[in-house]
């Protein structure tokens, strides 16, 4: 398919937009630059006045960078994007209300596309509706390239690759727990939550396909073990800690069974996977970890609630729009340890970190590498069209950009 580019950001004047774009200039320039990594790409977006004025302040080489216009309801626009470029990455959230016109477009075209997207009930609709036709235009869609869900996703199989190594068979249990993190959410992240919520309350066959950990896996396995699903404060022997419920899990631990499924079960039948957050030791452990599960139910059960939740949105949520600032996210990290097990006990673990505010930070530079990555790095002939989860389309390579150039460390862990 002949382009004139690599990759375009749609939504490009978004909040993590914005970062992204920022990003992709630091790092590869515009296409004449000399001695950058190679990516020629563009901005998309519907106001032509925003796209420049975001150009504008990213120097004045960005005056190269081409502009699309395109509205995320326009379906000619869309179609048009897509046949200009290989990849096409997407900001524009909530997916669930305003991302189906470009999938639809990429499918139509042939067109390779990721986001960020945390929303798995719009995921598994889009695979619904989408896969057949993806498969015959052989584009690939990988959703969740961002925080959700690229170190969980990556992480498990940067271990199960490890156990291959040592055992000569992947670990039937794994389990994430997140050591340390600093970050804020945005205002479009929390837009997106609230909406899941929203639409859940709505919805009772939403609601019982949410508590499913294998609600992506489609067509549905024909068998399935029962999940483990930390939803309240838990003790956790392998970390002699306390953990409480990670709200990230929900989106997470769907991509990593996912994953599995599509590789054909690399990772066994009986495989068990949760996700949860250390809180600490001892009583004040235990008092973090029942005090963050209380509030976390909380916000869910308010958000619920149309009256509650628009008091919320009035006074208390931010924004879309907002997000924390660049000092912010330069302070902000995060530190993801894993553990595994054989079927016959033998254990390893592993380590995932980010060196930046995990949901925009870093999310901007894995958005990136992740796109620059399915457009040079992975072939139509390696991995055919479909919806793909970034451990399995990408793999190694992406692994590979992501600790050379994204601030990501992926480690064996030795006893």
């Amino acid at each position: 398919m002949n382009t004139k580019f690599d990759v375009v950001i749609f939504g490009a004047t978004s909040f993590v937009g914005k970062i992204l774009c920022a990003y992709l200039m630091r790092e590869f320039g515009t296409a004449a630059k000399p001695g950058a990594r190679k990516l020629s790409w563009a901005v998309a977006g519907r106001s032509k006045a925003k796209l420049q004025d975001l150009l504008g302040g990213l120097g004045p080489a960005a005056a190269d960078i081409p502009v699309i216009i395109a509205d995320a309801a326009d379906d000619t626009a869309l179609k048009e994007m897509c046949k200009q470029t290989r990849v096409v990455v997407s900001t524009v959230g909530p997916y669930a209300l305003y991302g189906e016109p470009l999938i639809r477009a990429c499918v139509q075209t042939g067109t390779d596309y990721c986001d960020l997207t945390g929303e798995p009930q719009w995921i598994r609709r889009m695979i619904g509706a989408y896969a057949e036709q993806a498969a015959a235009s052989g584009a690939r869609i990988v959703h969740c390239c961002g925080f959700d869900s690229i170190p969980s996703d990556l992480g498990v199989w940067f271990l199960q690759q490890q156990a291959m190594t040592h055992f000569g068979e992947p670990c039937t249990t794994v389990k994430m727990r997140v050591k340390a993190m600093r970050g804020a959410a945005s205002g479009g992240t929390v837009a997106s939550m609230v909406n899941i919520v929203r639409e859940a309350a709505k919805d009772p066959a939403l609601r019982k396909e949410l508590s499913n950990p294998y609600s992506l896996v489609m067509p549905a396995p024909a068998t399935s073990v029962r999940q483990t699903n930390v939803s309240a404060a838990t003790f956790d022997k392998d970390f002699n800690a306390w953990a409480a419920p990670f709200v990230m899990a929900a989106v997470n631990t769907r991509v990593v069974h996912r994953s599995n499924a599509i590789s054909g079960l690399a990772y066994g039948a009986k495989f068990r996977y949760d996700e949860a957050m250390l809180m600490g030791k001892g009583f004040s452990g235990r008092m973090r970890a029942t005090s963050f599960a209380a509030g976390l139910g909380g916000f869910l059960v308010a958000t619920a609630i149309a009256p509650t939740r628009w008091l919320l949105e009035k006074t208390i949520l931010p924004a879309p729009g907002d997000g924390p600032s660049p000092a912010a996210q330069e302070k902000g990290f995060f530190d993801f340890r894993f553990v595994g097990r054989t079927e016959d006990g033998r254990e390893l673990r592993v380590k995932v970190t980010g060196d930046r505010d995990p949901g925009y930070g870093s999310t901007g530079k894995m958005l990136g590498e992740a796109a620059a990555c399915l457009a040079h790095d992975v072939s139509k002939a390696d991995v055919a069209g479909g919806f793909w989860t970034p451990s399995v389309a990408m793999g190694a390579k992406l692994v590979d950009r992501l600790t050379k150039h994204a601030g990501l460390t992926f480690t064996l862990l030795e006893d």
